[in-house]
């Protein structure tokens, strides 16, 4: 092949990744600032992650909700695969999973990876020496796209839902 094709289509592809992360973070920004405010409940989270780095490993009640509701659909489920849990929302918009007596609101898209359910994030990242200021996280603020089910985790938030 010809250089000049070579340089071209590396070009062109390297064009199309671009195009596609961009296009990745376009979708993010903008559940960001129109999606739905949920607030998931965070299972008890491993202290020693927080010594770890500047991030804290997050696990969320609702998964184990999820998984204890679909245990035998969770088992047989493939790696990557994608699947939707309906949630209802409180008065103050802390989600739960859906029942019989309090029927679903809203979808949370979620998929499948090592074997376990996984909402889109396990960890938040934050600045180097602020550790403690998140040391009292109960929830985790999200917004999710309506339509897609798609969450993002925006912040955490305290026992009184107030921001951290």
């Amino acid at each position: 092949m010809k250089p000049a094709i070579s340089r071209a289509l590396v070009a062109l592809g390297a064009l199309l990744i671009l195009g596609a992360l961009n296009t990745a973070i376009v979708g993010k920004e903008r559940i960001k600032r129109s999606g739905e405010l949920v607030y998931l409940p965070l299972a008890p989270v491993d202290p020693r992650s927080l010594i770890q780095g500047d991030y804290m490993a997050l696990r969320f009640a609702i998964v184990r909700d999820i998984e204890g509701r679909d245990e035998k659909a969770a088992r047989a489920a493939r790696e990557g695969e994608t699947a939707f849990a309906p949630v209802t929302l409180d008065d103050q918009r802390v989600a739960s999973l859906a029942t019989d007596a309090a029927p679903a609101s809203l979808k949370l898209r979620y998929r499948i990876r090592n074997g376990q359910v996984w909402l889109g994030t396990n960890a938040f990242f934050f600045e180097e020496g602020s550790a403690e200021r998140y040391a009292g996280a109960r929830y985790g603020e999200f917004r999710v796209d309506r339509d897609s089910g798609e969450a993002v985790l925006v912040g955490l938030r305290s026992d009184t839902l107030e921001a951290l």
